[in-house]
């Protein structure tokens, strides 16, 4: 045997060091067989038994593939040599499909008269529909949502199932990590498919704040005045933005440009068609309160967006939270109705099914933040998701973030020293509205779309929000279509391809 395997048996070297690792295996293997059938003459079904044990944990010595060549593909990401790609991209978790209903305004727009479960019910169908998935093979259906009562809001989901045709086989959970709930929907089924729970499923994202409002905590433990930070866990969210602002010096004038920008990105995102690419339309009603009569609609566009927002307009608000503060109601986001669901699947099944990928998940992290300015979260949620994804903050193309009030989503461009120009291109929760438990699921169905219109100048993408009594959440993605062929590919300027840490 060559003594560098005997020296060092935990490490392998180089391809050949796998190829004797190979040798030896089937040796062993061959050794088995012989003493298999010696034994089974007198052990019968139980020595049977053991063998093909003793063959499975053999086979945990041998490498997952062969050991690839060199090539392109394996370098595909350039200068961050962290990020390590391999040539084999079959078990890749996957997004195949990502829609929504359209966002409108809670109590006054286009759903005030709509089910959550109808809204529910037409995402969930077309991820299945659009896709040609039979609906029996999805292993799970993952529900992110907020404000209304959990066994209730369970309820509704899975009734929501069965208005799209999914058979009672099909499991649904609901999850609720405030705001970020339909991201740590899309992250669960990521991480259960690649746990070898199921192979397909499906992160959805639900809120209908016309029925359901935001109210405080009915009845507060009184331990809560010994502890500081539990007792800023019930801020109302508007006074911790206002404590995001004078904390971190961000003025009025700068929460309303970044209001008048995101509508004017909004406007134009929709009058562009761009939206259409992710939007389903929905039919309903709408009901006139005065007379009672009933409309028949079909909601296609976000109802919140004022292509006309100015600074002049927005400077005449009064403070929504705070008398003399700087959070109004124009630089906050809008209470919507909304609904999302996002198909996820590891690629080589996708492959198999013939399914265009639309992006590849690459990592998620969850972090905490102090609760009195919990909008901070994304500041630290990015670097934490872009770290475990081998990646830097540079190597990101476009980012989503959510735009929950103006202050902390300016606060968090300035902290991670952001490119505006790579920010919610299409404008973000400030125009579109903020339905808290679909948010998740409509950034990734709105950033995948945006960086498949890129092509090859967009490969990574960043989706991120505060969450309520002090977290962030973020999560990094890769565009899916072309990545095998090199398409993402981009000019590296400098020769040095040498990792980062080793310069």
């Amino acid at each position: 045997m060559d003594s560098s395997l005997s020296e060092k048996p935990n490490q392998i070297n180089s391809c050949s060091d796998i190829y004797i690792i190979d040798y030896i295996s089937v040796c062993i293997i061959r050794c088995s067989e012989r003493k298999k059938r010696e034994l089974l003459k007198n052990t019968g079904t139980e020595m049977e038994k053991a063998f093909n044990r003793q063959k499975v944990l053999l086979a945990h010595l041998q490498p997952a593939s062969p050991c690839p060549s060199i090539s392109t593909s394996i370098c595909a990401a350039g200068d961050s040599a962290a990020y390590h790609r391999t040539a084999a991209f079959g078990d890749d978790i996957v997004i195949v499909a990502a829609y929504r209903t359209a966002i409108c305004k809670a109590k006054r727009g286009g759903f005030k008269d709509t089910h959550p479960d109808d809204l529910l019910g037409f995402v969930l169908k077309a991820v299945v529909e659009k896709t040609n998935v039979d609906p029996r093979e999805v292993g799970d259906i993952i529900v992110g949502t907020v404000l209304a009562p959990g066994s209730e809001r369970a309820i509704e989901c899975r009734m929501a199932a069965f208005y799209a045709g999914f058979p009672d086989t099909v499991p649904l959970r609901t999850v609720n990590r405030q705001c970020s709930s339909g991201l740590q929907a899309v992250a669960d089924v990521a991480a259960s498919i690649k746990a070898g729970y199921y192979e397909i499923g499906i992160a959805a994202g639900l809120e209908c704040m016309t029925v359901n409002s935001i109210k405080g905590v009915p009845k507060v433990n009184p331990r809560v005045e010994i502890f500081q930070q539990a007792r800023d866990c019930l801020l109302p969210m508007g006074l911790t933005s206002e404590n995001v602002a004078q904390r971190y010096g961000l003025t009025r004038q700068d929460q309303d440009q970044a209001a008048v920008e995101s509508h004017r990105k909004a406007a134009a995102a929709r009058a562009s068609g761009k939206f259409k690419d992710e939007i389903i339309p929905v039919t309903t009603k709408i009901v006139d309160p005065e007379t009672g009569i009933q409309k028949v609609v079909t909601i296609s566009e976000d109802d919140g967006i004022r292509p006309n927002s100015n600074l002049a307009d927005l400077s005449r608000l009064k403070p929504a939270f705070k008398k003399d503060g700087t959070t109004t109601a124009g630089n906050s986001s809008q209470v919507s109705d909304g609904a999302g669901a996002v198909l996820l699947m590891k690629r080589s099944l996708a492959a198999q099914k013939g399914l265009p990928v639309l992006g590849v998940f690459r990592s998620f992290a969850a972090v905490g933040v102090d609760p009195a300015v919990m909008g901070v979260g994304p500041a630290v949620a990015i670097p934490a998701a872009v770290q475990a994804a081998g990646l830097e903050l540079n190597d990101i193309d476009l980012f989503e973030i959510n735009e929950a009030f103006a202050s902390q989503y300016v606060y968090c461009i300035k902290k991670l020293e952001l490119d505006p120009e790579k920010v919610n291109v299409n404008g973000g929760a400030l125009a579109l509205g903020h339905p808290l438990g679909a948010t998740g699921a409509r950034c990734v169905g709105t950033l995948l779309h945006e960086m498949k219109r890129r092509g090859k100048d967009s490969r990574f993408g960043v989706i991120s929000m505060c969450i309520g009594s002090g977290m962030g959440a973020a999560a990094v993605f890769e565009r899916g279509d072309g990545v095998d062929a090199l398409c993402n590919a981009r000019k590296v300027e400098s020769n040095d391809l040498l990792s980062k840490d080793a310069r």
